[in-house]
């Protein structure tokens, strides 16, 4: 017989069935994160209308078209980078290295809307090309984008970007791509970071599958 709990089991000795409807939200969180692994984290940089500087890390973010290219992320609740999207309609996906592991988790903890993360972090910004929000110089990538739709997910915001311009620095790139062993991107696993193994190349992955 499967096991249909009210409550998180500490242990499984047979299957788990289960309605996330019926947990409650810590156990369904704690449930989905550990099974949607890894997940890429968009650190992102936007402008208030005034003109302050915001940045913030995203897990729950992935790419969703190529051509043009779109990528996506959700917000958890009403924050200063959706409310800065909002208005502005703009934003700037960093992606992080190991090195920037300490900054971009510093990033996220609580800062009131007049704090500059980038400077409470210690990073630094550096003029965009397409857009106002700034990048950050110490990433060895950005995508910026311009905001394609917002639209309320469960408890989630799903923000869709149109990436306008990109950046690459030459350090991780190899035969005509991005490699990403190089790029020693910080993934989010269920309740920690992640990184790529470091024993695969891009010379070693393997031909993908063409699917959407």
């Amino acid at each position: 017989m499967t096991i249909q709990p009210a409550l998180a089991p500490r242990e499984l000795d047979e299957p788990l069935e289960v309605d996330p409807s019926d947990w409650s939200k810590p156990d369904v969180y704690q449930l989905i994160t550990s099974l949607v692994v890894p997940r890429p984290i968009a650190w992102i940089s936007t402008l208030s209308p005034a003109g302050r500087r915001n940045l913030a890390p995203y897990s729950y973010f992935s790419l969703v078209a190529d051509h043009p290219p779109h990528v996506a992320f959700s917000s958890i609740g009403e924050k200063d980078t959706l409310r800065n999207i909002r208005a502005t309609g703009q934003f700037v996906v960093n992606l992080a290295d190991q090195g920037l592991l300490e900054q971009l988790d510093n990033s996220g903890a609580h800062f009131g809307p007049d704090q500059d993360e980038f400077l409470e972090v210690g990073v630094t910004p550096v003029p965009s090309v397409r857009v106002a929000p700034p990048r950050v110089r110490e990433a060895k990538a950005h995508m910026e984008c311009e905001v394609a739709g917002i639209h309320p997910v469960g408890n989630g915001n799903l923000v869709l970007g149109r990436v306008v311009h990109v950046h690459v620095e030459p350090s991780v790139w190899r035969n005509g791509r991005v490699d990403s062993t190089l790029m020693d991107p910080v993934l989010r696993l269920s309740r920690c970071y992640g990184r790529l193994s470091p024993e695969v190349t891009a010379e070693e992955e393997p031909a993908p599958h063409v699917f959407t």
